[in-house]
């Protein structure tokens, strides 16, 4: 479809029209859309749609990114964050060095702390509870979002067991939602290209299936920008679409840019076109998962501003360190102050609404 001819500008108008009256996309529309619709058109509706659902609000969160190692048996072509065993820069730490770090940031009101690792094998599932309880007993007030269906998978194929039991130990260790890392996309033939060692598409959403079944909220991401076709990022689309008609449980999507830097991959990531191009398609198809994220740390803060007015309502958080994303070239600040992200939402001409990680507002900056 990405060389198609493109269609007649009454067929592109009317799919839009139908998007704007909230009507439901096929996939086929989508990609029409996304290869052929006029870039304002697009953006235009998508903030339609936005404003429906949102108003001005724009969301972010008091949030800390702890990762805890970088050691992992995988070998992603687009990572430069993981290390293997005993390679220079390869790091674990304890329940007790996270714990330290939280206590460094005093009475800061943090109200999320997210934590994703690689898959160290050396690590059994009980470091990962001990992680959970510390955090827990440290941070009473802040939620926890933690371990992607990735490290679920991991610790379940690791224990021998199923990852419904893993899921449960860790609600019970006080996990509060799974993050949406490790979808890459979906495409087995990419995942092939791109992460041949990691789970494929479908048993990443077979676990948030699992999670959702069990009450746990859940994220969805897709990896972009790299060797991807827009078809590829549609089919990634529908599955998700179709896994939210099935359980309600993804609270919100979030779209990946890809960084070049430092990987093997070769690919160059994607321009501001395409990120806009994205955000509104996403928003415009997705039409029963409620948010849609503006990562500031691997788009960029005023690529993360202007996503706001192309369908997106969430701005992430404070963060403090992003190592991921900044370990493959990222030139986004590692993290941003409450005063930051404020600033930066106002400017972008919306109005700041701090949330709870389950996306529960907690009334808006200004009275």
């Amino acid at each position: 479809m990405n060389a198609m001819t493109p269609p007649p500008g009454d067929d592109i108008a009317a799919i839009l029209d139908k998007a704007r009256s909230r009507q439901r996309l096929t996939p086929d529309e989508a990609l029409i859309l996304a290869v052929a619709a006029p870039l304002h058109d697009l953006c235009a509706a998508a903030m339609d749609d936005r404003l429906a659902r949102h108003g001005r609000n724009a969301y972010y969160v008091h949030n800390v990114h702890v990762n805890f190692t970088n050691v992992c048996v995988n070998a992603c072509r687009f990572c430069a964050f993981s290390k293997t065993k005993g390679a220079p820069g390869a790091r674990t730490l304890s329940a007790a060095d996270i714990v330290a770090d939280l206590d460094a940031r005093g009475d800061a009101p943090i109200r999320e702390i997210h934590v994703v690792g690689g898959l160290n094998p050396e690590l059994p599932l009980e470091y990962y509870l001990d992680m959970l309880r510390a955090i827990a007993k440290a941070r009473p007030d802040a939620g926890i979002k933690a371990f992607t269906a990735v490290e679920v998978a991991h610790l379940a194929d690791t224990r021998g067991v199923s990852e419904f039991e893993i899921l449960s130990a860790l609600r019970e260790a006080g996990l509060m939602m799974l993050p949406g890392g490790g979808a890459e996309v979906f495409s087995p033939a990419l995942r092939a290209r791109l992460c041949p060692e990691k789970i494929t598409g479908e048993r990443w959403l077979q676990i948030h299936a699992t999670a959702h079944g069990m009450g746990l909220p859940t994220n969805a991401t897709m990896l972009f920008g790299h060797i991807e076709s827009w078809a590829d990022r549609v089919a990634h689309l529908s599955a998700l679409r179709d896994l939210q008609d099935l359980t309600g449980g993804f609270t919100c999507f979030i779209p990946l840019a890809y960084q070049p830097a430092n990987n093997t991959l070769g690919a160059k990531g994607p321009d501001g076109v395409t990120v806009l191009r994205l955000m509104a398609l996403s928003r415009l198809f997705l039409d029963n998962i409620p948010h849609l994220k503006a990562y500031w740390a691997m788009l960029g803060i005023k690529a993360a501003q202007m996503a706001l007015w192309a369908g997106a309502d969430d701005f992430d958080g404070t963060i403090v360190e992003e190592r991921i994303g900044h370990a493959a070239g990222a030139d986004s600040p590692k993290g941003l102050t409450l005063s930051e992200l404020r600033h930066a939402i106002e400017a972008a001409g919306m109005v700041p609404v701090e949330r709870t990680p389950d996306f529960k507002p907690l009334g808006s900056s200004r009275p």
